[in-house]
């Protein structure tokens, strides 16, 4: 290896040509983001985008994983007691697969306490008592449906719009599509709220076939969020700088021969934007500058609501910030799948999100924020009104609810429905890649010409599919 001056590096053949030619590839990203300003060797878009006049400038993504009820918390079913203990009809499970095939089971009632809330008088049930609060900002979508049956492919195709892996996800679509509000902190955040592994773990949040710089930043629980961000002790800004420059140098004429791995240019990005981060990620990831009043809004003073509390006023932070898109993870590990004992089930997991997720809503509204931040609820799919063992509820993806708030999605409202037991979306049926649609419409982005040419095929971020549901503005 010869060096000529700092930023020019000869390469004879080292161990990065020697493993790269033997077909070993170098994969995982420390951080990544889109660095707008730096344009990528890959394909773009091969269309233009057509945007709309955007409602939204931001996206918070409250993902309870492993599918809550709909029956149990905004889509109440007289039916469930009316015929409860006796199976369903015929005509409502012919052709019908559950995850578990419990098919026969008989009809299991829930067991709250609904109450009208909001001028519109939505139905809430007692599980949710603080979001019915904000009742008057909220459109509950009744009548959503998606493919998969199972955790797996239900996760993946909420989180990419396939049942099968390898897509982008839409964290990284909207990234893509709109770039980044802030070249100092990553366009796309993701959090959980323990250290258990997300069904599907990273590719929930990653690029698939896009480059890799288009991939969600996990950030982390406890006192580290991004894990290095710190400067070494004793290292000051110039050596830091030194050290990136020489190291981007050698990077990038190792990549400039190798034009087809888009993580050379996504491990660059991370290294650029990790230095612009350690100078503003500290104070946006800082609660120690909130009110103790707002804390307590999160629902921070309370132990159980506290973690969830805590990554909810964090993705205020962000978006407040320029951060694109954040996701948050509730009950990572499918803890929200609820087989049996859905009463503790259930009733743990509103009991750790109910608060943190109304503090969430009332805080944007109060600081002007919730109108250009579209927040999203729901899961992957929802649950039978049939028993599973007795007190447990199986998979149902064919008519479960999630809802819109903020982001211009008029509040107050229920959008579409679904049968008299709650199984079979019926009328005004949003499919997830109508879901998807809408929340890239309401970023301003036309689906349809959201486009990533892959082995010369346009690829969409709805596949080709879905239809905006223009009525959820009103």
């Amino acid at each position: 290896m010869k060096k000529h001056g700092c930023n020019q590096v000869d390469w004879a053949l080292s161990r990065r040509d020697f493993l790269s030619k033997t077909g070993a590839g170098f994969g995982a990203v420390a951080l990544s983001s889109l660095l707008a300003e730096n344009p990528l060797r890959a394909a773009p878009a091969i269309a233009p985008l057509a945007n709309y006049a955007a409602k939204a400038k931001s996206v918070i993504f409250l993902f309870m994983e492993g599918g809550p009820s709909h029956l149990d918390s905004f889509d109440p079913k007289e039916a469930l007691k009316k015929h409860a203990g006796k199976p369903l009809p015929p005509s409502f499970t012919k052709g019908l697969i559950t995850a578990m095939g419990e098919i026969n089971s008989p009809i299991f009632p829930d067991q709250r306490k609904w109450q009208q809330y909001g001028q519109a008088g939505l139905w809430i049930s007692d599980w949710c008592k603080h979001v019915a609060e904000c009742a008057d900002d909220i459109a509950v979508l009744r009548s959503c449906w998606a493919n998969g049956i199972v955790h797996s492919n239900g996760v993946c195709q909420m989180n990419t719009g396939s049942i099968l892996a390898g897509r982008p996800s839409l964290g990284a679509w909207v990234s893509y599509g709109l770039g980044t509000q802030n070249q100092n902190l990553p366009a796309f955040v993701v959090m959980q709220d323990s250290n258990s592994t997300v069904t599907n773990g990273p590719r929930n949040w990653g690029a698939g076939f896009m480059p890799a710089v288009y991939q969600g930043t996990r950030i982390l629980p406890g006192n580290e969020p991004i894990a290095n961000l710190n400067t070494p002790e004793g290292v000051s800004d110039e050596q830091q700088r030194g050290k990136l420059d020489f190291l981007n140098a050698v990077n990038r004429q190792h990549a400039t021969a190798r034009p087809q791995q888009s993580e050379l240019d996504a491990r660059i990005a991370a290294y650029e934007l990790a230095f612009r981060m350690q100078a503003e990620a500290p104070d946006a990831v800082d609660l120690s500058k909130e009110t103790e009043a707002t804390k307590k809004l999160y629902g921070m003073d309370d132990s159980v609501a506290a973690p969830f509390g805590r990554m909810c006023l964090l993705s205020r932070r962000l978006v407040e910030r320029g951060v694109r898109f954040v996701q948050l993870y509730s009950g990572a590990g499918s803890k929200w799948d609820a087989h049996s004992g859905i009463e503790k089930n259930h009733g743990d997991r509103f009991r750790e999100t109910d608060q943190p997720v109304a503090g969430l809503l009332k805080d944007l509204k109060s600081r002007g924020l919730l109108d250009s931040t579209l927040v999203i609820w729901g899961g992957e799919f929802g649950r039978t009104p049939m028993s599973e063992k007795g007190n447990g509820r199986d998979h149902n993806p064919t008519g479960f609810t999630m809802w819109m708030a903020g982001g211009g999605v008029k509040g107050g409202q229920v959008i579409g429905t679904t049968d008299e037991f709650g199984l079979y979306a019926v009328e005004d049926r949003l499919h997830v890649h109508d879901l998807h649609a809408t929340i890239l419409h309401l970023l301003g982005i036309n689906h349809e010409n959201l486009v990533y040419s892959y082995k010369g095929r346009p690829e969409r971020a709805t596949m080709n599919e879905g239809e905006i549901y223009r009525k959820i503005t009103g």
